[in-house]
C-alpha cells in the first residue's frame, strides 16, 4: 500500500439545519433531564443517534403508547405532518420542533400552492421522513415523483394547475433532469420561487465533483438512510473515481487500499468531524501522510435554536 495523499473536501460534514436539531437534543437534556423523546431518528446518522442515546434521549417510530402523555419530545430535522402535530397535541406531550428550516420552507410552499388549487408534483424518494411529512401537509394535492420515468406515467386534465417541489436532500443533478422533463411534458408547471435543494446537500455535490476526478478512492462518511450521503457516492462515482459510504472506519475493507495513491475523504451533511478524524488516524496508522484540505468553498449559515429551547436558557441563566 502506497497512499501518496489525503484529500479532505470542503466543505463536508454538519450542515446548519443538522447541528441545529443535534444541539436541540443536547439542550433539552440539559434543561430537562432524561429522558427527551425523539420522534425518528433525529438525524440520519448512527453515531449521533447512538451519543444521544447514551445521554438519555429515547428515539421511537410514533407517538402513540411510545411516549408518555406530558414528556419532553423532540421532532426530528426532517420535519413531520400536521397529522403528527395534531397527534402530539392530543396527548399532551411538551413538543420542541427541531424540523430544519430550510425543510419548513418545502412544508410553507406546499400549503400555499394547495391553497390555490395546484395539484403538486412532489420529487422525493419514498418512505423518507422529509417527503411524509412534507406531503402530509396536502395530501389531497400531491403526488409523488422519483424519476423521469414516473414523471412520463403523469396524467393530468388539460388545464391542470401545475406546480412541483423537490425533497431537500436530492442529488442536483438527478432533480434538475426530472425538473427539465416536468417542463418539458406540462410547460405551465410552476415552482417554487428558490430551489427547494439545500446548500449544503448542493455544496457538499459541488465539492466532491471536483474532488473525485483527482482521486483513486472517495470514501463517504454518513449512513445507509442518509439521502444525502449516497448522493455524494453517486457523484464520486459519476466522476470517475471508485466510491463507498461507510459509517466509520471500521467499515474500510483493505482491498479498497490496493494500489490507490490518493484518497478523498467527504462526509454526509448528518456526520460528525469526529468521524472523519477517525478514518484519518486510521489511514495514518497505514502509512498515509497528513491530510491537506480541498476547499471548493466556505459556508457561514447558522440557524436560531428553537424558541423552547432558547427560553429555556434564557431562565436557567437568569435562576
Amino acid at each position: 500500500m502506497a497512499i501518496e495523499k489525503i484529500l479532505l473536501a470542503c466543505p463536508r460534514g454538519y450542515c446548519a439545519g443538522v447541528n441545529r436539531a443535534v444541539e436541540t437534543v443536547e439542550r433539552a437534556l440539559d434543561l430537562h433531564g432524561a429522558p427527551v423523546y425523539v420522534r425518528k431518528e433525529i438525524v440520519h446518522n448512527k453515531h449521533v443517534v447512538e451519543t444521544l442515546r447514551d445521554r438519555g434521549a429515547i428515539f421511537v417510530d410514533e407517538l402513540v403508547d411510545e411516549i408518555p402523555a406530558g414528556a419532553i419530545t423532540v421532532f426530528s430535522a426532517h420535519g413531520v405532518s400536521p397529522a403528527v402535530h395534531a397527534d402530539a397535541q392530543e396527548r399532551g406531550l411538551k413538543t420542541i420542533d427541531a424540523t430544519c428550516p430550510l425543510v419548513t420552507k418545502v412544508h410553507r410552499e406546499a400549503i400555499k400552492f394547495a391553497k390555490d388549487d395546484y395539484t403538486i408534483v412532489f420529487i422525493g424518494h419514498g418512505g423518507h421522513e422529509e417527503v411524509e411529512g412534507t406531503m402530509g401537509e396536502a395530501p389531497e394535492n400531491m403526488v409523488l415523483v422519483e424519476t423521469e420515468a414516473d414523471v412520463d406515467e403523469l396524467d393530468f386534465p388539460e388545464g391542470a394547475k401545475l406546480a412541483y417541489l423537490s425533497q431537500t436532500t436530492l442529488a442536483v443533478t438527478e432533480t434538475r433532469d426530472i425538473i427539465a422533463r416536468l417542463r418539458e411534458r406540462f410547460p405551465t408547471i410552476t415552482g417554487p420561487r428558490t430551489d427547494d435543494i439545500c446548500y449544503a446537500t448542493t455544496n457538499r455535490q459541488a465539492a466532491v465533483k471536483e474532488l473525485a476526478p483527482l482521486c483513486d478512492l472517495v470514501l463517504v462518511l454518513g449512513s445507509q438512510n442518509s439521502s444525502n450521503s449516497k448522493r455524494l457516492v453517486d457523484v464520486a462515482k459519476e466522476n470517475g473515481s471508485a466510491s463507498y459510504l461507510i459509517d466509520n472506519e471500521s467499515e474500510v475493507q483493505e482491498s479498497w487500499l490496493e494500489g490507490v495513491t490518493t484518497i478523498g475523504i467527504t462526509s454526509g451533511a448528518s456526520a460528525p468531524e469526529e468521524l472523519v478524524e477517525r478514518l484519518v488516524a486510521f489511514l495514518r496508522e497505514r502509512g498515509a501522510p497528513e491530510p491537506e484540505d480541498f476547499e471548493v468553498l466556505r459556508e457561514d449559515v447558522r440557524f436560531m435554536l428553537p424558541k423552547e429551547i432558547r427560553q429555556g436558557m434564557a431562565a436557567a441563566a437568569g435562576a
